[in-house]
């Protein structure tokens, strides 16, 4: 069962052109289309299902710079500042706290890999620090009290996904930007080379600039065009307990769990030790780029043949304009919820503070994130279509860094002075 999100009023007009074209309507996507009406910009957002239907709405809603690794953390700095703006900015609380995320540490060797980050972030003044067990005790009281130590980064956070994107996305409207649900891009229309339009299940649109923002759908997208962006498919699942007092307000994630507030007073948890890796045809295409992240996180994966794997086959490489598209026929990806991780991740909570285990599960999901090699996006300019620009394959940190990343991605649309450098998350490093 997908999460909620605050209904937001769409539009269901196509207009014959627009300057700009976002496909998807998750929350980079959105921002994108905030910073761009915010400077005058025509933008319409195409969106081939619902708004933040999809990872944008069923992530853990972490804002997070610990553990990211250090080319990646100006861009999360630089969304730690815009979430703390967002509520002026679109006038809607989006549920977001500087309340700070720990991690902690069983082993050696998951405490040596905590000193290790925080090396390597040492000159970019983050105020991220390593923790004793008696700081964990005192920061997160009521538990057992095993932990070697851990890492905490005050200045993280936490913003409520099921807020945040509707809240930009009617910002984005009240600006003049237009974005239209049930809609799916089939492909993109060139003239001279370069971008002139797109081509939809309800028609054309003229325009001079594509924003492709499509999260998991981006690989298939593009590779109808011809290119090929290498991401894989991996699952989490998530549940949320009803309002309970709980140990701590900062995020907290163990080796086998983790859980941070809710804004009812419930708790997020999953099991942080465990996803699901629904089998598809492109781990034969393109899974020997990924084997050094699965010699490294190979205990973390629950590989599995299911729904997804079968979704998958029927679903078209090859389409041309007039033909009906993949993403007409599966408007939501909604992944069935694993019941046995989320009990092991309540189950292994409670283990170390059994406060929860009286809690109570309210609602449970699934998401389907895009994986990267490198688990990093592709922020960047496309090459083999100029006119075309890509912020995909986020690897599961896009919420946390979605206010940042759209922007960056409107100044390359628009050749503005980048927010901060995007040499990290350029096309070409693959």
């Amino acid at each position: 069962m997908a999460p909620r999100i605050a209904p937001v009023e769409t539009s269901t007009d196509m207009p014959p052109r627009t300057e700009v074209v976002i496909i998807g309507g998750g929350i980079v996507g959105l921002s994108a289309a905030l910073t761009l009406a915010e400077r005058g910009i025509p933008v319409v957002v195409l969106e081939k299902g619902r708004i933040a239907a999809e990872q944008s709405s069923r992530n853990l809603g972490w804002v997070r710079k610990t553990s990211r690794a250090a080319p990646d953390v100006p861009l999360a700095q630089a969304a730690d500042r815009l979430w703390a703006g967002m509520p002026a900015r679109t006038g809607r609380d989006v549920g977001y706290r500087q309340a700070g995320i720990m991690f902690l540490a069983r082993s050696e060797g998951e405490l040596a890999a905590h000193e290790a980050w925080l090396h390597s972030v040492a000159d970019l003044d983050l105020g991220a620090r390593m923790l004793s067990p008696a700081e964990i005790a005192a920061a997160v009281p009521g538990g057992r009290g095993e932990w070697l130590g851990g890492v905490t980064t005050p200045s993280d956070g936490r913003a409520e996904p099921t807020l945040a994107a509707s809240a930009i996305a009617a910002a984005a409207i009240a600006k003049g930007a237009r974005i239209i649900e049930g809609c799916a891009v089939r492909g993109l229309q060139t003239r001279g080379g370069r971008i002139s339009g797109v081509a939809t299940e309800r028609g054309e649109i003229a325009c001079s600039e594509v924003l492709l923002a499509g999260g998991l759908w981006s690989r298939r997208f593009l590779g109808n065009h011809g290119i090929d962006l290498p991401t894989l498919p991996l699952t989490l699942s998530v549940l949320r307990t009803a309002p309970m007092e709980g140990p701590t307000e900062t995020a907290v994630g163990g080796p086998d769990f983790s859980f941070r507030k809710h804004l009812d007073g419930g708790f997020i948890v999953t099991q942080r030790g465990a996803l699901s890796c629904p089998l598809v045809l492109d781990h034969l295409r393109i899974g020997m780029r990924y084997m050094h992240l699965l010699r490294q996180q190979r205990d973390l994966l629950r590989i599995t043949l299911n729904a997804q794997t079968c979704q998958d086959l029927t679903l078209a490489r090859r389409w041309k304009a007039h033909q009906k598209s993949p993403f007409e026929k599966v408007r939501v990806m909604d992944p069935a919820t694993i019941p046995a991780l989320n009990q092991e991740a309540l189950a292994n909570l409670a283990a170390a503070w059994p406060v929860f285990a009286k809690a109570q599960i309210v609602e449970a999901w699934a998401g389907t994130m895009d994986i990267t090699p490198d688990s990093k996006p592709v922020i960047d300019r496309a090459e083999a279509i100029p006119g075309l620009t890509l912020a995909t394959g986020f690897s599961g940190h896009g919420f946390g860094t979605g206010p940042a990343a759209g922007q960056l991605a409107a100044d390359l649309v628009t050749g503005a002075a980048p927010l901060v450098s995007p040499a990290p998350y350029r096309f070409d490093r693959f």
